[in-house]
């Protein structure tokens, strides 16, 4: 193992139940200018996070052609509320809107998010997301820091640790507004063609791509 992984592991220990926000600062120190934060606005907890973290750090919403236009509002309302650096990234002008995501889901998630954070990382060493290990059965052993392979960049996870109560309490201690599906039963938030609400005793992603077996889109793959 090279001492770089070596100092990513060592990493991933120490700042294990670390608060979110000294570990995007450990994050930021590390990587300045080379560090992006993409978040899906399914709530207001990673973004919070990383603006608190680092005020004027770029956030990244990845618009796939399909997101529920709550989500989109939510995102620029939450802009407007705490003055994020909102950086909206679309699909390549090629991609148009279709039904693709009725034939091949895969296919439609590569072209409308695989490839938009392919050119979202050009370029830089450090990626913030807002994976949970509470959020689905395949993410309960996510790391607080790794290295990923597939894109040559640091991962870092500051939300990992927390459970639902802790993003409730999070939320309640800031006055974070909730996006408005969460009412309606989505605890997971995607595209709307392939998203439905969870049902009692469900997982909060059980109703991303529903009855396919995915369970992720490719961005943490």
């Amino acid at each position: 193992m090279s001492v770089e992984l070596i100092e990513l592991n060592d990493a991933a220990h120490e700042l294990d139940g670390a608060h979110p926000v000294d570990i995007v600062r450990w994050a930021h120190e590390r990587h300045g200018d080379g560090l992006v934060v993409t978040t899906s606005f399914g709530d207001a907890i990673l973004a919070h996070v990383a603006a608190s973290a680092v005020p004027g750090i770029e956030i990244v919403l990845l618009d796939t052609q399909y997101l529920f236009a709550e989500t989109i509002w939510y995102a620029e309302r939450l802009q407007r509320q705490f003055d994020l650096n909102l950086r909206i990234v679309r699909p390549d002008p090629s991609v148009v809107a279709d039904d693709l995501w009725m034939r091949d889901t895969d296919a439609c998630c590569r072209l409308r998010k695989v490839e938009p954070l392919e050119r979202v990382l050009a370029g830089k060493t450090a990626w913030v997301t807002g994976l949970r290990r509470s959020d689905s059965e395949s993410r309960r052993a996510t790391p607080v820091v790794s290295w990923d392979i597939g894109r040559s960049v640091v991962k870092v996870n500051p939300l990992a640790a927390m459970s639902d109560d802790d993003v409730a309490l999070y939320a309640h201690l800031f006055d974070l507004p909730a996006n408005p599906l969460t009412e309606r039963g989505y605890p997971s938030i995607g595209c709307w063609p392939c998203t439905r609400p969870a049902g009692p005793g469900e997982d909060s992603r059980a109703g991303r791509w529903s009855g396919s077996g995915k369970t992720e889109c490719g961005l943490h793959l």
